[in-house]
């Protein structure tokens, strides 16, 4: 479709290049660089280009502070380059936020993981890929099992030794590691070692790690359903058992790219496991109390999910001002005045509510909620076998009282 007389023209060429520089690129990049009037990059990108003796821009750190200097030369013919594929955890996405897609053309060239997956014979969409550039190494936990492989992008060759201590604290210490540096570059080099003997101290950066995961005896393996052993969780006790969790994330349905707020968080469980339904689900965790919610922010981390949004507040105050959710628990706080009503209200149409309660007090409220609102009332009665003296009794457990509404 040809563009309106008010549509602006594409100024600004978005080109991804590899560690073969100038040898490696298309045409369509080549003639993109030819035209240039300025050419943006990090340190390493412009010296791959700096032959053609164009006018440079370096790239900032944090990347982000480089958007603005980059839209002061809007107008000129600009090509700003990225490593490899440039929306596959590159730069290119960071740019498209600030500058609308009519004014960008985009060249991508081979991601470091296509790089990767050939040298190492991989199918690469049988193979979990991340870029832990500027992100915590605990994003590989909710990954790691037996047989599991992984392609990993990591900001410096320091990082390399990080990831290979990360997973021999996880009990992951016989996992296959492959540091491959520098690809498809004159510099190229890839070795091999497991975690627990890693010892380079001598690797190229740009670099990826491939990991063949193994786990040795005793190692904790996050299992892929709701519902994690209560052991996996430091607590003081303020903790949604395994069972009333498993039920509660089930009728929560955590769907992808969705944000749960999660008020009274208490040890962080169900936006955990929320969180690890999806990689890209969000979750706000509100808690009144700093003890609870080092707690949570330590259970995250170590459940590879450091992305959960914990805030220290109590509820309704807390919620003012909170992204939109598309599902919302309460598991503590129900019976203060305003906490259903400001969970209501902030929920859009079609959003799922869902509110636990142990007290007579609260369960009253929620039968008031239920005649009004509709949904379901569930009571959820768990018995544990417990020793009795010399023999084995059940135990029960409070009963919980669930009740679960789509508005």
């Amino acid at each position: 479709m040809a563009g309106s007389d008010d549509m602006p023209a594409p100024w600004l060429s978005i080109v991804g290049i590899g560690e073969d520089g100038l040898d490696g690129l298309s045409a369509a990049a080549r003639e993109r660089l030819a035209g240039a009037e300025l050419v943006a990059g990090g340190a390493r990108h412009l010296a791959l280009v700096a032959s053609l003796g164009k006018p440079t821009l370096a790239w900032e750190s944090p990347f982000a502070a480089s958007i603005p200097m980059l839209l002061r030369h809007r107008g000129k013919r600009v090509v700003a380059l990225c490593s490899g594929d440039p929306f596959w955890y590159g730069a290119g996405s960071v740019i498209a936020d600030a500058i609308p897609a009519a004014e960008t053309t985009v060249v991508p060239a081979p991601s470091s993981f296509a790089w990767a997956a050939s040298r190492l014979r991989w199918r690469l969409e049988e193979t979990v890929t991340l870029g832990l550039h500027a992100r915590p190494l605990a994003l590989l936990r909710p990954h790691l099992r037996t047989g599991a492989r992984l392609i990993v992008l990591l900001r410096d060759g320091a990082a390399a030794a990080q990831v290979a201590a990360y997973l021999s604290g996880l009990g992951f210490g016989p996992s296959r590691l492959t540091i491959l540096e520098t690809l498809g570059g004159p510099r190229e080099r890839i070795r091999t070692a497991t975690a627990a003997a890693f010892v380079f101290d001598d690797v190229n950066a740009p670099v990826a790690i491939a990991i063949e995961a193994v786990a040795a005896p005793g190692a904790h393996v996050i299992p892929r359903v709701v519902g994690l052993p209560d052991e996996l969780f430091a607590h003081d006790g303020q903790l949604t058992k395994r069972e009333i969790r498993a039920v509660s994330l089930s009728t929560l349905a955590p769907r992808g790219g969705e944000l749960l707020w999660d008020v009274g968080a208490g040890a962080g469980s169900i936006g955990i496991e929320w969180l690890l339904a999806h990689p890209a689900n969000r979750a706000i965790g509100i808690e009144a109390r700093e003890d609870r919610l080092q707690n949570a922010r330590a259970n995250a981390d170590s459940l590879g999910v450091p992305h959960l949004d914990l805030r220290l507040g109590t509820a309704p105050d807390a919620l003012k001002g909170l992204p939109t959710p598309d599902a919302v628990f309460v598991g503590g706080g129900a019976s203060r005045d305003g906490v259903l009503d400001a969970a209501w209200q902030a929920l859009p149409p079609g959003g799922r509510l869902v509110v636990n309660s142990v007290t007579l007090e609260t369960e009253a409220i929620l039968i008031g909620w239920q005649a009004r609102h509709g949904g379901a009332l569930l009571r959820l009665s768990i018995e544990r076998a417990d020793p009795v003296g010399g023999l084995t009794g059940w135990r029960p457990a409070m009963p919980v009282v669930q009740w679960s509404v789509t508005k």
